[in-house]
């Protein structure tokens, strides 16, 4: 298992972190490089992508990917935090007004490019340290707001004060913000009471793997995808052993054929296997990561 490497497919449950998945992880496959791309709050629940060995660090490619959420927010009540492990701030039952037409309307207005100010609560740093630290110990927390983008939004289900919608969005999006905000349009306020993250990019929920699933280690073996495959979302060159000596050397390739962009990111591979991420620079593919194995 030492020379493991590669992406599982996590189904996190409600209640334990990322890190104690990775812990999970890293404990039943005996090796101590393991990380995931992207966290998911206690209370939230979902895909996980969990990374093992020399791919993990491939990471920095997999965080900027598309999520996918199923959400339900809970009209009337804000609180502290935008979910249910904060402190109620304001209740307002004017809910009860509310038509599931001007509900998906409200909904829909939270969609495009947004500046979307992040939760008081998260792990943005202020002045070096995590404003939730900080706003645990009493202090005001301002955070500028971030630019995201909400690609699809939707309401899958509307039971007042109950609202239940899915969003594809830009990482970096608080979903937590967007239940506040879209409590905020309707009037009555509002917190996200349910997450659950069904795809990262092109990878869904459907085919991850249970925690309880992983804690054999033959579960695991069975289960991780290699790196390749975990960089599917970038076009792949194969090189010849010789080209493949250069890129482990850090030298630079000839820039491949194909319709590339400055700045465009490729898989280097080499008989089908991963051996490394170039950059595509003038005439040149320039080697930005090289996996030690490869």
């Amino acid at each position: 298992m030492s020379s493991l490497s590669g992406l599982l497919l996590v189904d996190k449950p409600v209640g334990p972190t990322s890190h104690d998945v990775v812990s999970q992880v890293r404990k039943a496959a005996g090796i101590r490089r393991v990380g995931h791309a992207g966290t998911l709050d206690p209370f939230a629940s979902g895909l996980l992508l969990v990374l093992l060995g020399q791919a993990t660090r491939l990471s920095e490619y997999l965080i900027p990917l598309d999520k996918s959420y199923e959400a339900t927010a809970r009209l009337g009540i804000e609180t502290t935090t935008h979910d249910p492990e904060g402190e109620v701030v304001l209740e307002d039952g004017s809910w009860r007004d509310l038509s599931e037409e001007v509900v998906s309307q409200a909904l829909d207005g939270l969609s495009g490019a947004l500046l979307q100010e992040p939760p008081r609560f998260s792990s943005k740093k202020v002045r070096g340290v995590a404003a939730h630290r900080r706003a645990r110990r009493g202090e005001t927390v301002t955070l500028a707001p971030v630019e995201i983008t909400v690609f699809e939004i939707r309401l899958l289900a509307f039971e007042a004060p109950m609202v239940r919608f899915w969003v594809r969005c830009s990482s970096g999006t608080y979903i937590r913000a967007l239940a506040r905000d879209l409590g905020r349009k309707l009037g009555p306020g509002a917190h996200l009471t349910r997450l659950v993250r069904t795809a990262i990019g092109s990878f869904p929920l459907a085919e991850a793997s249970g925690v309880e699933a992983l804690e054999n280690p033959g579960v695991i073996r069975n289960q991780i995808r290699p790196p390749a495959a975990a960089l599917a979302h970038f076009p792949a060159i194969e090189v010849s052993m010789g080209d493949a000596v250069r890129v482990r050397q850090g030298q630079s390739l000839p820039r491949p054929t194909g319709d590339f962009h400055d700045g465009a990111f490729i898989g280097i591979l080499q008989e089908g296997e991963l051996l490394g991420v170039g950059s595509v620079e003038g005439d040149r593919l320039r080697p930005r990561k090289v996996l030690a194995h490869g």
